[in-house]
């Protein structure tokens, strides 16, 4: 099973709008019968505080806080857990990201799905982990053309 790790500004992306490529992954996420996706807890901690700031949920629509907590407590349902051995810190400039390859790493993870490959410079060359938009990602699966 090929594992990735989702960037926090995808599930935002997802929430904001139904129309994009992030709702679409995750949609195909909630539809699998196997496990891709890979959390830890300080990424699940990470992805709480950004989607439950109230300026977040101004533009869902008309999603609760608690609407937002469960649909996390859905994302932990179908996510590998991963323990964190081997920290990486820093690689990249932002320690969110690092907190990502972290989980990333210590998964093997084959890729990273995020709007912001730039952020991720270096993390192919390194580790061998593909950083993929979610329509690029979404093409190479083939669920999009």
């Amino acid at each position: 099973t090929m594992k990735i790790v989702i960037d926090t500004n995808v599930f935002l992306s997802a929430l904001f709008s139904r129309k994009g490529a992030s709702n679409k992954l995750l949609i195909w996420l909630f539809a699998q019968e196997k496990k891709y996706n890979v959390i830890s807890n300080t990424l699940v901690t990470e992805y709480e505080d950004v989607l439950t700031r109230d300026k977040n949920i101004k533009q869902y629509n008309n999603l609760s806080k608690g609407d937002i907590e469960r649909f996390l407590d859905d994302i932990c349902l179908i996510s590998y857990h991963q323990k964190i051995y081997f920290l990486w810190r820093p690689f990249l400039k932002d320690s969110n990201d690092d907190m990502v390859l972290e989980v990333a790493v210590n998964a093997k993870a084959r890729a990273i799905i995020t709007f912001n490959p730039k952020d991720f410079k270096g993390v192919e060359e390194k580790f061998d982990i593909l950083i993929l938009t979610p329509k690029q990602f979404l093409e190479k699966i083939g669920v999009i053309k």
